[in-house]
């Protein structure tokens, strides 16, 4: 078991959707919280919500190398190894690979993918050596299956969970955790991505759309028990079951979803 209680968390994109609800679930469950996010706005909401149990924040770009290293760098000058590193900072595009600007696919898999790695690489040597630490890195249900228009998504998130998956393997016996986290559709302000070559507007339909307070308790939960894999909503659990004992329904399902996507567009629009 993870004991949160006393224990410092750095949450990377903390003025997110699921950063927000770890600040203040993290820090309802007694931990010390290290913030991070690339918008200075959101950032100063979300270290206002951690009141007093804040111990550091900085302003970062995680999708590039700098900004990783200033994170880190940030920690070390105040001799800080978190005890829990949450790997949460993401953002996406949709779209067919050749209509997305190559920027734009290239920085969703720095941050989405290398800053994970990046970051783990800067904290887990203090984690081994104290001999005790959490990774959990927030994967997405599109890390298990190939979805339409979100080929560059998939291959960020599917790398993301292998990483997590060996990263487990490597650390047997050293004390350090690793929990991967693996969302459906959530009420995040990633739902709002940009998208490139449709021809209709695409949104997600409400009925695949969670709460992200009760995504973030699943977290809570997982990290609490030492799960490796959690499926913090229904349609995770669903998909997750089909790719393992039913794959080719899984194709039938992703017909549906699609046309409701599209039905939730032309309504949104």
């Amino acid at each position: 078991m993870t004991d949160i209680a006393h224990k410092s968390i750095l949450i990377t994109g903390a003025g997110g959707g699921f950063g927000r609800q770890m600040v203040l679930q993290f820090r309802a469950a007694g931990a010390k919280l290290i913030l991070t996010d690339v918008n200075d706005q959101l950032l100063q909401e979300a270290v206002d919500n951690a009141g007093d149990d804040l111990v550091a924040s900085l302003i970062a770009d995680l999708s590039t190398e700098e900004g990783c290293d200033a994170l880190a760098e940030t920690c070390a000058s105040r001799s800080l190894v978190p005890d829990i590193l949450v790997n949460n900072a993401g953002l996406a595009v949709a779209g067919r690979l050749d209509h997305i600007p190559r920027e734009r696919w290239e920085s969703l898999v720095q941050l989405n993918l290398l800053a994970p790695m990046r970051l783990t690489n800067r904290f887990l040597p203090g984690m081994i050596e104290r001999g005790n630490g959490h990774i959990v890195n927030i994967s997405s249900i599109a890390g298990w299956v190939g979805a339409q228009g979100l080929s560059a998504y998939c291959a960020a998130k599917f790398g993301l969970r292998g990483f997590g998956i060996s990263l487990a393997a490597d650390l047997e016996g050293t004390g350090v955790e690793v929990t991967n986290v693996y969302p459906c559709f959530s009420r995040t302000p990633i739902l709002d991505s940009p998208q490139y070559g449709f021809e209709e507007q695409r949104a997600a339909p409400e009925f695949l759309i969670s709460d992200p307070s009760k995504v973030v308790a699943r977290i809570v939960t997982g990290v609490r028990s030492n799960r490796l894999h959690v499926f913090p909503d229904k349609y995770a659990r669903l998909i997750h079951f089909l790719s393992r004992f039913a794959p080719w329904l899984l194709r039938i399902l992703d017909r549906r979803i699609q046309s409701h996507v599209i039905e939730a567009g032309k309504a949104a629009d």
